[in-house]
């Protein structure tokens, strides 16, 4: 590395729920990160990625959607996390549907106002817009909306223009020794990784509400010659809730455990023994206190 030339910074990835902030970030750094699924607000934290390279290294800050329904303790705290991260970026990347403009959209532009740093505005899931021909005319109106530094449409899913991302984010960055070690890709521990990723076995599997009522904590994992044991506990808010997450005959607990212990027994290139316990932690997403012995970052 020239070090006299190296830049490293913050890119904070900010937008309304499910416009595929994660999935972008999954994509660049090469790792699963950040969990995805089609429901939104399935990202709840604020989530460091790191992607380094020879001349640069870009901390991405990966943040729950922004969204008006702010009741719970946990929204506030969810909107809270997004409005902080543009406040150290040394760049933001505002992403939006290339098909889609609402106003929640119009609430997260808002924000960006406040903000000091530089935008780029990232048109995502542009294989939906047909014609292609649509896309310029989106990315005028994109242009129109804001001083944005430049609009970029891709694909995060199919990887499509991404190198054209990449090639402006640097100059955005300040020259910098490394801030973390290069061969770390994020700041989240093995267990969080691992209870976030049950998380979202169990958001797939369950088509009502609850996932938003729902939450996973690693109560213990140990590793030895045979593998790892993992027991993780997931708290539900109602005890009506817990039978749905479990299942006639155990049957919804039982698929989301062997969805879970596959990947993460890849993930981790070693067998996986995992226990889940249902339990009720009554209103939990509302309760600060609760929210902080959970592992979340209160407002």
């Amino acid at each position: 590395m020239n070090a006299g030339n190296f830049r490293a910074g913050f890119v904070a990835v900010v937008g309304r729920p499910n416009v595929g902030k994660s999935t972008l970030i999954n994509t660049i750094v090469g790792s699963k990160i950040s969990i995805v699924t089609r429901k939104p607000q399935t990202t709840r934290h604020r989530i460091l990625a790191l992607h380094t390279t020879d001349t640069v290294q870009i901390a991405f800050v990966d943040t729950p959607g922004l969204h008006r329904n702010a009741g719970k303790a946990m929204n506030r705290m969810m909107n809270k996390t997004a409005a902080n991260a543009l406040i150290d970026a040394d760049l933001v990347l505002f992403v939006v549907e290339a098909d889609r403009w609402t106003d929640e959209d119009q609430d997260v532009l808002e924000r960006l106002r406040d903000s000091k740093a530089s935008a780029i505005a990232v048109l995502n899931k542009i294989d939906r817009v047909h014609p292609r021909e649509e896309l310029l005319r989106t990315i005028e109106e994109m242009a129109a909306r804001y001083a944005f530094s430049d609009v970029v449409p891709i694909s995060a899913t199919r990887n499509e223009n991404l190198d054209s991302l990449m090639k402006l984010i640097p100059e955005f960055l300040p020259e910098s020794p490394l801030l973390f070690p290069e061969d770390m890709i994020s700041d989240r521990s093995e267990s969080f990784r691992t209870a976030e990723l049950i998380r979202e076995k169990l958001t797939v599997q369950l088509r009502q509400e609850i996932p938003y009522g729902l939450t996973v904590q690693i109560e213990h994992s140990e590793r030895d010659k045979h593998g790892i044991a993992i027991h993780a506990v997931i708290w539900v808010e109602r005890d009506s809730q817990k039978g749905i997450v479990v299942g006639k005959g155990g049957a919804v607990l039982k698929r989301v455990g062997r969805a879970a212990r596959l990947e993460l027994k890849e993930e981790f290139g070693v067998p996986v023994h995992l226990e889940l316990w249902v339990k009720v932690k009554d209103n939990w997403a509302d309760s600060e206190k609760d929210l902080l012995s959970l592992g979340y970052d209160t407002p």
